[in-house]
């Protein structure tokens, strides 16, 4: 806090720099010196009208010398003045950089301490090993003031369940699933800190709020593989593969944790099948969509591009069709891509795993795709107003005879 202070010190000392000393400097004295030297040049001029005056005959001798006298005595106050200047007793312009001087430091001080923070200084400064404590005991003052509001309160349980302080999160979530009772997260976050808090365990109640998720939401991603190491705990391989099959099927095809829970499951069948009557129930689980995706050949989209009559005269030979297959459920980015020309409609296509923007997403990992024709005069991917385009519709991976035509104007 003493090094803020310190540095907008040093900063209101430099702009009061710019603002007084400029009016320090601007003395009455020197107005005196520059009004007199005009002073001087203007008499200086009329004395040489007066000789100009004499010599064209415009005066008479008299006049002249009579001229001259004012002139002379009009320069002798002059000089006196300039000699024994007048100085004034109070200079505005220094009376003024006095007050800036006071009044700017004090004002910046209290316009800081009306509309800043020094809170945020002080929590800066024991951001080290204090920041978390302070943060969370910051969480509870806003808990105690708002008990109804459920975002301070997911919060403040998720803050206890980071520092290890699993009672506590127990707790929290404990009071959040009456505010929130509906949402299938909040119950398998519950009983995951439960079990964290009672000996890593799933049986009893995190079993039962697993259930609660469950039947709120099904293809909840934690609520699954909870779900899953709880039926694993207790010996029910059935619901073990069950749980993670549509979890593996439900994850991204990059996810990292997939090789560990294809093995789990691959174990779980095994033990499965080992059991009396488990090959008539491995007969009755679903299948883990990757482990029984199709050749590649099956993968292939074939069909046929074409542009409407009522388009076909707005675009050039050399605009850039892109042609490529997006995921329903999935990556925003094209699963297979290929690059033409509009001087090449109507053209046939084929889309396949060769064409793969990224090696771990293609079209053999994603059972519904929509394929899109784009027109574009910039030759950007990213569809941009004025281009044309058609789209297929959702259809199954490994369609063959697509018909696309462009027929639209990117809004």
């Amino acid at each position: 806090m003493t090094l803020f202070w310190a540095i907008c010190a040093v900063l209101l000392i430099v702009a009061l720099l710019f603002v007084v000393l400029p009016l320090w400097r601007n003395t009455s004295n020197k107005n005196d010196v520059l009004r007199d030297a005009a002073n001087l040049e203007i008499l200086r001029d009329q004395s040489a009208e007066l000789d100009a005056d004499l010599r064209n005959g415009l005066l008479t001798q008299d006049a002249y010398e009579q001229g001259k006298r004012e002139l002379q005595a009009r320069l002798l106050e002059e000089v006196q003045t300039t000699v024994q200047p007048v100085k004034l007793q109070h200079n505005p312009a220094k009376m003024l950089a006095v007050v800036l001087a006071v009044l700017l430091p004090l004002f910046s001080v209290m316009l800081y301490l009306k509309i800043g923070n020094t809170n945020a200084i002080l929590y800066a400064e024991g951001s080290g090993s204090l920041g978390p404590e302070a943060a969370l005991q910051e969480l509870e003052r806003k808990v105690e003031r708002q008990p109804g509001d459920p975002n301070n309160l997911v919060a403040l349980a998720r803050a206890y369940s980071e520092l290890k302080r699993y009672p506590e999160a127990v707790s929290a979530y404990g009071k959040l699933v009456k505010l929130v009772p509906d949402a299938a997260q909040v119950w398998a976050e519950y009983a995951y800190v439960y079990a964290l808090a009672n000996n890593r365990s799933l049986k009893g109640e995190p079993d039962r709020f697993l259930n609660k998720a469950l039947d709120l939401d099904e293809n909840n991603i934690l609520t699954l593989e909870l779900s899953g190491s709880a039926a694993m705990e207790r010996g029910d391989y059935f619901a073990v593969i069950t749980h993670w099959t549509k979890l593996v099927n439900l994850l991204p095809p990059n996810n990292q944790e997939l090789p560990l829970i294809r093995d789990a499951i691959k174990q779980a069948r095994d033990s499965l099948a080992k059991q009396p009557g488990g090959k008539e129930k491995l007969a009755q689980l679903p299948f883990d969509k990757e482990a029984k995706k199709p050749a590649a050949a099956s993968a292939t989209i074939t069909g046929k591009v074409s542009i409407s009559a009522a388009l076909a005269g707005k675009v050039s030979q050399t605009d850039t069709l892109f042609i490529f297959a997006r995921a329903v459920n999935g990556p925003k980015f094209p699963l297979a891509a290929l690059r033409k020309q509009v001087k090449d409609l109507p053209m046939q296509f084929t889309l396949d795993d060769s064409m793969a923007m990224q090696p771990q997403a293609k079209l053999s990992g994603f059972d519904q795709v929509t394929v899109v024709a784009r027109i574009s005069k910039t030759g950007n991917p990213t569809p941009q107003p004025g281009d044309l385009q058609g789209l297929s519709g959702v259809i199954k991976t490994g369609s063959k005879g697509v018909n696309i035509v462009i027929d639209a104007v990117v809004p």
